[in-house]
């Protein structure tokens, strides 16, 4: 099965390859599916067949193009319990807890979010990835926004491509943080590891673009609220790992765990004990993709990160006399 998109080229993409344009207009299709649509003359500029990927685009230019759905049908429903924030007939907001896998993939064929969005939602086995628009790590908990139907699934990633759906995030980083800042630092694969992404020279991966401020230190932990200008794979946790302030529990991006000197056994059991990176999609802000309402999610932190987060206050309390000595 196809779905067939309709786009204009924005003017700050005039003359860019086509296959590129469309891709950051599509951000959750990938640039392969993209290419394959092109070259297979499922795509037209103004009417007329886009040659090649390669072919640029004017601003103006009303792109149409079919493109194969990757591999939706292969999902199949599965009953799986979903934290429903808001749903109506175009969208729906999700809590994603911490250790649910997105979608089915090497090694996680089925029991994924999108398992469950084809049981909830039967009309998601229509949409590409049905209707996933964006995406957060298995590991990661929080607010996702998903597609149910054509128009609103090409609307939310138009908006998304174009930074108009703000993203919040609460983490807990290691090391002491002063103030808050902006990280700026393509992200690609780690050309030693390429099981990691990495933040790479200029010209070699995704710009991307990360804010964060300090919402309250520890002793050797600092609580951040970071909002994401772009949306790259594990990019909070490479951006702050890039500025020596990797999240507290990151498997992949971490340093392990430091030893506090003076720390209780208990506090020491309660850090070894959170075994994922501590990070929380928060906030998800955004208009409705088809009546223009202003839509803002929250969701409260999830129980092991409050845990935590009152393991690290008792850890500073008790060691506030002695000036918080690491």
């Amino acid at each position: 099965m196809e779905n067939t998109v309709e786009l204009e080229i924005p003017d700050d993409l005039h003359g860019k390859r086509a296959d590129a344009a469309i891709s950051k207009l599509l951000p959750d299709v990938s640039r392969s599916a993209i290419a394959e649509a092109i070259e297979a003359g499922r795509a037209t500029a103004d009417g007329k067949v886009i040659a090649r990927p390669s072919q640029k685009v004017a601003a103006g230019e009303r792109i149409e193009i079919s493109i194969a759905d990757e591999g939706v049908l292969e999902a199949k429903p599965e009953d799986i319990p979903l934290d429903i924030v808001y749903e109506d007939s175009d969208i729906a907001v999700i809590n994603k807890p911490a250790g649910l896998v997105v979608h089915p993939g090497a090694g996680v064929p089925d029991g994924t979010l999108m398992n469950g969005l084809l049981f909830r939602y039967p009309q998601a086995k229509d949409l590409p990835r049905a209707g996933i628009v964006h995406r957060i790590d298995k590991d990661t908990s929080g607010l996702m926004v998903v597609a149910l139907s054509p128009r609103s699934q090409i609307r939310l990633s138009r908006a998304i491509a174009k930074h108009r759906v703000v993203r919040e995030y609460e983490a807990i980083a290691c090391g002491l943080l002063t103030a808050g800042g902006t990280i700026e630092g393509e992200i690609g694969r780690d050309p030693t590891n390429r099981t990691r992404m990495a933040v790479v020279p200029d010209g070699m991966g995704r710009e991307a673009v990360t804010h964060y401020r300090v919402m309250e230190r520890f002793r050797d932990h600092t609580l951040v609220r970071v909002r994401l200008e772009t949306g790259r794979t594990h990019q909070i946790r490479v951006h702050m790992a890039s500025i020596g302030h990797p999240l507290l529990g990151d498997p992949v991006y971490g340093y392990g765990l430091r030893l506090l000197k003076g720390a209780s056994e208990e506090f020491t059991a309660a850090l070894r004990a959170f075994r994922r990176q501590a990070l929380h999609a928060a906030r998800l802000s955004f208009d409705h993709p088809i009546t223009g309402e202003a839509l803002d999610f929250s969701a409260p932190l999830p129980s092991d990160m409050l845990s935590l987060i009152e393991a690290l206050r008792k850890d500073r309390d008790e060691h506030a006399e002695d000036g918080g000595a690491l």
